[in-house]
């Protein structure tokens, strides 16, 4: 049977595919991209305090995968109420900030048992703070928000989705012999194509892709995202989907995400030295205004989120409120730090942190050396 568009895709191939996927192409840019990961993973096993990333860059995968969504909010919002994700005025901001939950949510889960279809339903279940299942009902279509003409119908039928997913589940715990970036590549665009909830396929879809990485082996901790490679790759990301399920264009497809895993684990690895390098001049900061050297806790503080309080540092340094304000107001004084006031509520900007947290990093050659002011 002929796809059309408007035709639920209930003939979707089950996996794997059954073309030669692993083409020479593929296999050079796989070899390619697993080097950018095993650097990228062995810079992030390097760095003392690995909640400096983990409380981090999921924020902003969160952020840009939600973009994707036409859910757009702030950095700034974003890291202001990272900490408590109820207490954010913005719909979009709480939302965003429920994706960084979902993240954890699922790598918590691939802890203790492996990537399940049940992984994927909790992250929906977090991402849309709703209980999610599997698609029970007809009229999920895929369409152009322009026109409102179908581009994609998934399958329907909840036996149907749900024996596809589990020939999903198979195919990322197959042995098979592919390399996991080539099986989370073609797992990826099965997700998408099955399409299982009503609602937030795209955002679980990229968590699993982190996810099926740290459960490979590939990464030890879920720091690497695909979303800012997809928002400037837009168009080809989406047009590429489409033209694995109208063509069979595997190669193509594969070769596009491989690219994204290179090009992201590069950026986050310039991420990570301009961010260590930032650690190395604030400890030498923090040296001369806390008694008896160097306080760990307190640059852990600053390092964990860009904004701080003052009651962060009065816990994790176990200190009264006037010290950890006087230690707060000296990092202000020499430039270290800038302090915003909120009502009653005062934070502590780590400027230079967030600067580098948020700012495009060139991957062909290096992004501009971080200062600490």
């Amino acid at each position: 049977m002929a796809w059309t568009a408007s035709d639920p895709y209930n003939e979707l191939p089950l996996l794997p595919p059954r073309v030669e996927i692993e083409t020479k192409a593929v296999l050079k840019a796989a070899v390619e991209a697993r080097a950018a990961l095993a650097a990228l993973d062995q810079a992030s096993r390097r760095i003392p305090n690995p909640s400096v990333l983990i409380n981090t860059i999921p924020v902003l995968e969160a952020q840009a995968s939600s973009e994707i969504e036409n859910i757009v909010t702030t950095t700034d919002e974003l890291f202001r109420f990272a900490e408590d994700e109820d207490s954010a005025p913005e719909p979009a901001t709480k939302e965003t900030l429920r994706y960084r939950t979902a993240l954890f949510t699922g790598w918590q889960a691939i802890q203790s048992r492996p990537l399940t279809v049940t992984t994927a339903v909790e992250v929906c279940t977090t991402i849309k703070r709703r209980q999610m299942d599997v698609r029970k009902l007809p009229g999920t279509i895929i369409a152009n928000p322009a026109t409102r003409s179908a581009i994609y119908t998934p399958p329907v039928g909840e036996k149907l989705i749900r024996d596809k997913l589990a020939n999903w589940v198979d195919f990322v715990h197959g042995d098979h012999g592919l390399d996991p970036l080539v099986v989370m590549a073609v797992a990826h665009y099965q997700f998408e194509a099955i399409h299982p909830f009503e609602d937030g396929n795209g955002r679980t879809g990229r968590i699993l892709n982190v996810l099926l990485l740290v459960e490979a082996g590939v990464l030890q901790l879920p720091v690497l995202f695909l979303s800012h490679y997809i928002i400037r790759n837009r168009d080809a990301y989406y047009s590429l989907l489409l033209d694995v399920t109208v063509k069979g264009s595997w190669e193509e497809w594969i070769l596009f995400l491989l690219e994204g895993l290179r090009e992201t684990a590069l950026s986050t690895l310039h991420k990570i030295d301009a961010i260590a390098e930032l650690q190395r001049n604030m400890r030498a900061v923090v040296r001369e205004i806390t008694p008896g050297g160097a306080n760990a806790d307190l640059l852990a503080v600053l390092f964990e989120q860009p904004y701080s309080r003052i009651k962060n540092v009065m816990e994790r340094c176990r200190v009264s409120r006037p010290t950890a304000t006087h230690w707060l107001n000296e990092l202000v004084a020499v430039g270290a730090l800038k302090d915003l006031k909120i009502g009653r509520d005062r934070l502590f900007i780590n400027t230079a942190f967030l600067n580098v947290l948020v700012r495009d990093e060139d991957v062909a050659g290096r992004a501009t050396e971080a200062t600490l002011f």
